[in-house]
């Protein structure tokens, strides 16, 4: 049989590693940096990037000398996310929920230390909350955010928090002393909330999908409008997140089981 790598076309390969460079804790870099990280030479990533940057698959930023990756990723990652059990698993679940509450139902995962929502069921309401899928939001000032980070490691969490956290409104919680203590609540009640952190006028309930071995996988959440999302409302709301996301934890479990 024939070696796979006689196959390679080299200038992909050395795409493709340019792209892998990219991760959580180097989300964007210089010409320099990225040469250092994959062994090229300079000249050469500059002309590998002008191809990828033409494409949508890298962008550089904005009176600088950096890129970071770029939007049709995005693209083609919603189409592997549409194969994601969860997503199979959830949606009659946030269909249901949507039908109780008439509030935007959302699932979303966590992405490159940021939130990204992967489908919506949206409210029949006139008023509603329009986000779509792919959609992507900071995770210290909305609920599915604070679900994803009250259960990260200590080390991770300790990493998020000793970065900034960016004001939204005048609600958004920036000190990670206050965000400790509601992670920690958080924890306890099993469900996260945002009042009117991320966007004014719009509060939300969210709660954490998990897997067998209790990691959380992704995230239910209802956002509506300050008018209709009342503290009883939220609590109930909150309730029927809980039994749907642990349904569907149940259900991953079953699929799991008939795959192997």
């Amino acid at each position: 049989m024939k070696d796979p790598s006689m196959y390679n076309v080299r200038a992909i390969d050395r795409a493709l590693r340019i792209l892998s460079c990219f991760s959580d804790n180097s989300p964007e870099m210089s010409i320099a940096e990225i040469a250092s990280a994959v062994g090229l030479p300079k000249p050469t990533v500059l002309r590998i990037l002008a191809t990828l940057t033409d494409g949508g698959y890298v962008e550089r930023i904005a009176d600088s000398d950096k890129y970071r990756l770029g939007p049709h990723l995005i693209t083609l990652g919603m189409r592997v996310i549409g194969r994601l059990e969860v997503r199979r698993q959830a949606i009659r679940y946030m269909v249901a929920l949507e039908e109780r509450f008439e509030e935007t139902c959302d699932l979303s995962v966590f992405v490159q230390e940021s939130l990204l929502c992967i489908d919506v069921v949206q409210s029949r309401r006139t008023l509603r909350i329009a986000a779509g899928p792919g959609y992507r939001s900071p995770l210290h000032c909305t609920a599915s955010g604070k679900a994803f980070l009250a259960n990260l490691s200590a080390d991770r969490l300790a990493q998020f928090l000793a970065r900034p956290l960016p004001r939204y409104t005048r609600t958004t919680i920036t000190s990670p002393e206050r965000l400790m203590a509601e992670l920690e609540q958080v924890r306890a009640q099993g469900y996260a909330c945002d009042d009117e952190e991320f966007n004014e006028g719009i509060r939300a309930v969210a709660a954490p999908i998990r897997d067998a071995s209790g990691d959380v996988i992704a995230v239910l959440g209802v956002p509506g409008p300050v008018e209709r999302m009342t503290p009883q409302r939220m609590t109930e709301i909150a309730q029927a997140l809980v039994e749907a996301a642990n349904a569907i934890a149940a259900r991953m479990g079953v699929a799991s089981r008939m795959v192997k």
